[in-house]
């Protein structure tokens, strides 16, 4: 008998009874690409010569191990996945990647507890933003420049990033790229490689243009690079205690960092559509000039409450207001003010800032621009048959009629969103919490936008001081709102696990 007959006998009902062979062949090449990732910070650990250089090596072996295994296992399978393994594949992707990325961070300088990092691993990969970490200043640079990699990758999304570089998920990958997000968005390239390698070609390529700007603009050559990757993923990290706080007084950076934002909350398709057919549609989307309609009302109004309740220089007040904002609206998370001190009605509107987010497509979090549009609509719609009860009214949206299956999606997505905030604040307020940091951590968590309100949780706290069980509370809520519910929940269902 062969010494690794045991091997055999293992993987015989985990990939073949089971049907789990391709999902984790898949993985252990996933892990490999994360391996790819983990050579990044050891490199400039190993030129700085810091002991986390040990931390990044030791994830290394560790990741390299588990594949090692993985493919052994799986050797007999192969890649083709069906409709049923492409969710299972989706959400053990985002689960797997975030776990094996927290190893650095618990084995590292920051020694944090098995629950912060993997709290602070999934808030990277999901472009959250949201940090336990209490002393960034002295924190590694591999270490800070793991957690931007992180955001960069979750930004994009894992699946787009392997459709992109795997060639085997090529095949049947556009049901795949659609489990990672349940946005409505045209397709402008008809096979899901094209689409996935011109998204991160345009993906690439702005957060190059971010970094470079940054730099000329007087950051250091490492700070533009990590900022660069957190701008345009909106995921917020920032390599400072005082987030954007440090570069408050350089207007310039602070301008230039909210262009980025807004970058990355645009629709990506309407990017490729502008590079290969020079169309204008993105200006003609209904969906962005509904994102930007919100955004310029919400800062007249703040601007001129200011202007009213505290007045001041008016320059500095909008930059600070029109950075903050953007930072709340697109979910990025950088904050360079305390603004919970800036008054109740500024408190009320970042509040509900939290819910929405930026265009289906791009990289932000929140519920989306286009579902509150699609809301309206049907509410428009609704009003008419009251007064017209035997009229027929099309209801359109960008030109087009809106189909059941939308009209479905939006409904079931919105009711489980407020439904899964619900839930989530009760049980963060059994925990201890107060309302106001159990309802905006629901949201941000949810919304993957990073800071809550109040003193705990606000752009001037963080979530280390949220007990244990509240941090896998708000893991799972921040992988929940990434996926965007429904295909997490998919999972949950009986039916879903029939024969």
């Amino acid at each position: 008998m062969s010494p690794f007959s045991w091997l055999r006998n293992l993987s015989n009902p985990l990939t073949h009874q089971a049907g789990f062979g391709p999902v984790l062949r898949i993985i252990a090449v996933l892990l490999l690409v994360l391996v790819v990732m983990m050579a990044l910070p050891l490199a400039v650990l190993a030129l700085e010569r810091d002991p986390d250089i040990r931390a990044f090596a030791t994830s290394i072996l560790i990741t390299l191990g588990v594949s090692g295994l993985l493919l052994v296992l799986t050797r007999d399978s192969g890649f083709e996945l069906r409709p049923r393994q492409m969710f299972i594949l989706t959400v053990m992707s985002w689960v797997v990647f975030a776990g094996f990325a927290s190893l650095p961070m618990m084995l590292g300088s920051p020694q944090l507890s098995i629950a912060d990092a993997v709290f602070e691993a999934v808030s990277g990969v999901t472009s959250t933003g949201a940090t336990v970490i209490v002393d960034l200043d002295t924190t590694s640079d591999g270490i800070k420049l793991w957690r931007g990699l992180l955001q960069w990758i979750g930004g994009v999304g894992i699946i787009v990033m392997a459709i992109a570089i795997l060639p085997f998920l090529k095949v049947g990958g556009m049901r795949l790229f659609q489990t990672e997000s349940s946005a409505w968005t045209e397709h402008i390239v008809p096979r899901a490689g094209g689409m996935a390698k011109s998204i991160s070609m345009v993906y690439l390529g702005l957060s190059a243009l971010a970094m470079l700007s940054y730099w000329l603009l007087g950051m250091r050559p490492f700070d533009a690079v990590v900022h660069g990757m957190t701008s345009v993923s909106t995921g917020g990290f920032a390599n400072y205690d005082e987030s954007f706080g440090i570069y408050a007084s350089r207007p310039a950076i602070l301008w230039v960092t909210v262009l980025f934002m807004l970058s990355g909350a645009l629709p990506f398709v309407l990017y490729v559509r502008f590079i290969t057919q020079r169309s204008m549609a993105i200006w003609r989307d209904q969906q962005v000039r509904g994102f930007f309609t919100i955004l310029l009302v919400v800062i007249a109004m703040m601007t001129l409450e200011r202007m009213l309740h505290r007045p001041g220089p008016f320059w500095p007040a909008l930059t600070e207001i029109t950075f903050n904002v953007v930072s709340v609206i697109t979910t990025t998370g950088y904050a360079t003010s305390d603004y919970n001190h800036w008054g109740t009605f500024a408190v009320s509107v970042f509040f509900y800032l939290l819910f929405i987010g930026g265009c289906s497509g791009s990289t932000t979090g929140g519920m989306k621009v286009f579902r509150f549009q699609v809301g309206l609509v049907m509410l428009v719609n609704q009003l008419r048959h009251l007064v017209h009860a035997q009229g027929v009214f099309v209801q359109r949206y960008n030109g087009r009629p809106l189909t059941d299956d939308i009209v479905r999606a939006v409904v079931a997505f919105s009711s489980f969103f407020f439904f899964t905030v619900s839930a989530l604040s009760v049980a963060l307020s059994s925990l201890g919490l107060d309302m106001v940091t159990s309802l905006s951590a629901s949201v941000s968590m949810l919304g993957n936008t990073g800071p809550g309100l109040g003193e705990l949780i606000g752009p001037a706290g963080n979530y280390a001081g949220m007990p244990e069980a509240a941090k896998w509370l708000l893991s799972f809520a921040m992988l929940l709102g990434r996926l965007e519910i429904l295909t997490v929940l998919v999972l949950l269902t009986p039916a879903f696990w029939r024969k």
